[in-house]
């Protein structure tokens, strides 16, 4: 198995959609056009032998959880959808996809996706209303990341009845995230999302992940309202940590990003989750973007930090769309911490807190996940 298993320099990636994104205006080529390659970044330094190397193992080890289900998991669980399951999974599918593979590659590793598309599709089943969480109990952090990565594997089946039924899970799964976010709050929490579809308050990790598979879903063609983008970036930006200007802008140009709005825990993961929160929702150049990032370049993350591997997630990705110095820099950082990091059979494993129960599938789709970034395989990572 091998990284971008059709050569790098090929830069394959099977889309049906192109996006043009400024601010959130889409252009969208008919479903027929032809597929598209993936962005390149000609800046970039190419992709060292010993990144090549981690990602492949990461990839032979990821695809050995493979469960009967069809599922990824770190240890076979009878039932049809273990806990957790579709949450985990899909992290596994986008972490596989943006290496460069995809579910109709006649490889192993397309196979693999395909069965594990299978799992999604016909395990994890909806409630009424789309509500993706109930299913395998992981709420609404598991809503927004299986809600992205359906949007992102829109088109990438060869097989046409699964295709729509991954756009139908979608577009419902997409109406519950809208729905949640016009649930009665106080200003504080207002445009965000937290555990549950009716909670009435909001956190910034939670709210990430809406907002991505909002954007996600806006790329592949569905309708997404500018006022629920709106209501968001206000929301996210109470959350960083600076006095205002009478005109409303910060005070501080270097400052975090905290768990909640105007208060609770801030660090490293709390702060990129927040810049890369207003950079989907195209507020590239916010203040707040700008201030967040300064933070991270004099703090950036910690292995010994809480939430190590979904921090630097946010943080390999935000600061890649900050460009120039500080990509540069949050990209070393990342693969030093993770090449590091990296367990002997291929996989990473969490060690702190509440992390450390996630289990060594989750972190070690997140570490692919982070590792790629800057190779544009998934429209998430294009500007």
């Amino acid at each position: 198995m091998s990284l971008f298993p059709h050569s790098f320099q090929r830069q394959r990636f099977a889309a049906r959609f192109f996006v043009s994104f400024l601010g959130l205006g889409l252009g969208v080529i008919s479903p027929l056009t032809p597929p598209l390659h993936a962005q390149s970044d000609d800046n970039a330094p190419p992709i060292s032998p010993a990144v090549k190397q981690s990602v492949d193992r990461g990839v032979a080890w990821l695809l050995q959880q493979q469960r009967a289900q069809g599922c990824y998991l770190d240890e076979n669980r009878a039932d049809a959808v273990p806990q957790h399951s579709g949450a985990i999974t899909s992290l596994a599918i986008m972490a596989l996809s943006s290496v460069g593979h995809m579910p109709n590659d006649p490889t192993p590793e397309g196979r693999s996706l395909n069965r594990a598309l299978r799992f999604m599709v016909d395990n994890v089943v909806p409630t009424d209303t789309g509500y993706l969480g109930q299913s395998d109990r992981s709420r609404m952090y598991g809503h927004g990341i299986m809600s992205l990565m359906y949007a992102e594997m829109v088109g990438q089946t060869l097989d046409d009845e699964m295709d729509k039924k991954i756009r139908n899970r979608l577009q419902r799964a997409v109406e519950v995230i809208m729905n949640s976010q016009q649930v009665v709050k106080s200003e504080a929490n207002r445009g965000g999302w937290r555990y549950e579809p009716g909670s009435s308050d909001s956190d910034i990790s939670v709210s990430v992940w809406q907002v991505m598979a909002l954007r996600a879903a806006k790329n592949a063609g569905l309708d997404v309202p500018r006022g629920s983008i709106d209501k968001a970036v206000e929301y996210i930006k109470r959350s960083y940590r600076s006095d205002r200007n009478p005109d409303g802008s910060p005070k501080n140009m270097e400052a975090a990003f905290s768990y909640e709005p105007y208060g609770g825990r801030q660090t490293f993961s709390t702060t990129a989750a927040g810049i890369l929160s207003l950079q989907v929702c195209g507020e590239y150049e916010a203040p707040e973007v700008l201030g967040g990032a300064n933070f991270l370049m004099k703090n950036p993350p910690s292995p010994s930090e809480a939430w190590f591997f979904y921090g630097t997630y946010y943080y390999a990705q935000g600061m890649y769309q900050r460009g120039g110095e500080q990509a540069a820099v949050a990209r070393q950082k990342t693969e030093q911490m993770l090449l590091e990091l990296q367990q002997p059979n291929g996989c990473w494993q969490p060690r702190n807190g509440n992390e450390r129960s996630a289990g060594p599938v989750y972190a070690t789709a997140l570490s692919l996940l982070s590792l790629s970034v800057h190779h544009h395989f998934l429209p998430i990572y294009q500007k």
